[in-house]
């Protein structure tokens, strides 16, 4: 079994799945000294959801399970904020949180995930129902402003996240996906969650 190792932790107010690309403004004084020595060695660091509290000024409650992530674009300004663009390459889970100083950081340890079936049939179940969330979620004008068309990879396993990351679902049952370690779980989960809500939906319109 590895042993945790020590990486720096950019909480946030939003749940990233495996696999999923973003652009992060770094202008908190305490994260621009992260960017500048994430740059300086390998470019990683870990984020995990915020519970409670605010992403500035400290003080917020966290998660313990989250994604690792890696710097693949970064452009600074004058004033010391960064424009980066990162992407999530794993699963982590934080076994000890340590003092937030310059910035917080945590031990970690690899999460990956426990395949035990067949992932295509529920991968296909799982596709059909995001896709009619996202066009009733549309015809509420409550929905993501994007195409309702979905493209998944070929790697089942990165489709997998993909189809969670596409979801319109609450922080909490985001979270509760990626927590979920077995992909065939996750899917039934994530079809179930689906389901709830085109039912609330279709029971409004």
């Amino acid at each position: 079994m590895s042993s945790p190792k020590r990486l720096p932790m950019f909480p946030l107010s939003t749940v990233i799945f495996p696999g999923a690309e973003l652009p992060l403004h770094v202008f908190e004084p305490r994260y621009q000294a992260l960017v500048n020595d994430v740059l300086s060695t390998d470019n990683t660091f870990g984020t995990v959801l915020i519970s409670a509290g605010s992403e500035v000024g400290g003080g917020e409650r966290r998660v313990d399970l989250g994604t690792k992530l890696v710097v693949t674009g970064a452009v600074p300004f004058p004033d010391g904020r960064w424009l980066l663009k990162v992407k999530s390459t794993e699963r982590i889970e934080v076994t000890e949180w340590l003092a937030d100083a310059p910035y917080p950081q945590a031990m970690v340890l690899s999460s990956p995930s426990s395949m035990t079936c067949d992932l295509e049939p529920l991968l296909f179940n799982a596709k059909s129902c995001v896709r009619r969330l996202r066009m009733l979620m549309a015809e509420l004008d409550d929905g993501p402003g994007c195409s309702i068309d979905i493209e998944l990879s070929d790697d089942i396993e990165e489709a997998c996240w993909t189809i969670c990351a596409m979801a319109p679902l609450s922080l909490v049952d985001a979270q509760h996906l990626l927590e979920e370690s077995d992909p065939c779980l996750r899917l039934t989960r994530l079809t179930e969650f689906c389901m709830e809500k085109i039912e609330e939906i279709q029971a409004i319109l």
